[in-house]
């Protein structure tokens, strides 16, 4: 099976929007990859629909470099979850893995996302009509949706579907990231993964930062992996163990731009892209230069590659 490839601990780049696309991934790969790759989370509906599927294909491109990697979709219709599955091993997808833990509103409305977490036998089927494409099925959720004792009925009806890996956000969907990741609930829950599933992976997500950290707290408590978000942007080498200077931060920029340009001014040639997707990057790489605050309200204001290259260059970076 998919998930039996990787030795315990092993390292996740989550999933996040706007965040974990093509590029940034490569990026990442630079730096230090993970074990395993995510996509951004692909809505199941634009799949399914001829007008939308363009997009999707899009937001689920991957180079073979990026192998292994997961495919993250949402949505709440079992027969769409059932077709784009089966596109999905068509693209070259080994895994698939459902979201049932996305707190946006927007996704939430429609009842994707961590709004499954109400609606527990519509999460079941969706996992059985996902299954149907063959390709190995895992889910990544939340502690429940507004208690976090929600994650004592809500987990072990998970691991009863018979998935091959669960990621859990130590967090509710209430609490957004508002308040710390509840760790202290990580042996109650490797304990029912024990009890329930114990050929499921368990993998640990929420205000883990690196993989020193996540991989010390897996040795302890007998978790398999570790999923880390917002880490990246702490430190886009948080999967090795090591400490970039600033000079390799601004060598890693650099190299962001040039696939930036790359894939929207080469494969997407057709349109003009946005910056704003860009934009949220350049903290990660600048927090450390002095004056960064004003550097980056420079680079805040460009509208395109040029102006963000002649800032640096200006600034000799």
């Amino acid at each position: 099976m998919f998930w039996d490839q990787f030795k315990a601990p092993f390292s996740i780049l989550a999933p996040m929007e706007g965040v974990t696309d093509l590029v940034f991934r490569q990026v990442v790969a630079k730096a230090g990859r993970p074990d395993i790759f995510f996509t951004e989370f692909t809505n199941i509906y634009s799949y399914a629909n001829q007008l939308g599927r363009q997009n999707a294909l899009e937001r689920l491109q991957f180079l073979p470099s990026e192998q292994p990697i997961v495919a993250q979709i949402w949505g709440k219709t079992p027969e769409n979850f059932a077709l784009m599955s089966a596109g999905l091993k068509d693209l070259g997808y080994q895994a698939v893995d459902i979201n049932t833990g996305c707190p946006d509103k927007n996704v939430v409305a429609t009842g994707g996302g961590s709004a499954l977490i109400r609606t527990p036998e519509l999460a079941a089927e969706i996992i059985q009509a996902t299954k149907s494409s063959g390709l190995a099925v895992s889910v990544k959720t939340r502690l429940g949706y507004s208690q976090v004792d929600e994650y004592q009925t809500w987990l072990p009806h998970l691991f009863k579907q018979d998935i091959q890996a669960l990621t859990v956000h130590l967090r509710t969907k209430k609490e957004m990231s508002k308040v710390p990741a509840h760790f202290e609930l990580i042996p109650a829950i490797v304990q029912m993964r024990n009890d329930l599933a114990p050929h499921t992976k368990l993998i640990i997500n929420g205000d883990i930062l690196d993989i020193q950290t996540g991989f010390q707290m897996a040795h302890e408590h007998g978790f398999d992996g570790v999923m880390i978000g917002r880490g990246v942007f702490h430190n886009p080498f948080c999967f090795t163990h090591h400490t970039p200077t600033q000079t390799e931060l601004l060598e890693l920029l650099h190299y962001h731009l040039d696939l930036w340009e790359n894939y929207h001014y080469g494969q997407l040639a057709d349109r003009t892209p946005s910056m704003e997707p860009l934009k949220r990057f350049f903290k990660v790489y600048i927090h450390g230069v002095r004056g960064a605050h004003d550097l980056r309200a420079k680079l805040m204001d460009c509208h395109n590659l040029d102006q963000v290259r002649k800032v640096l260059k200006k600034e000799n970076l």
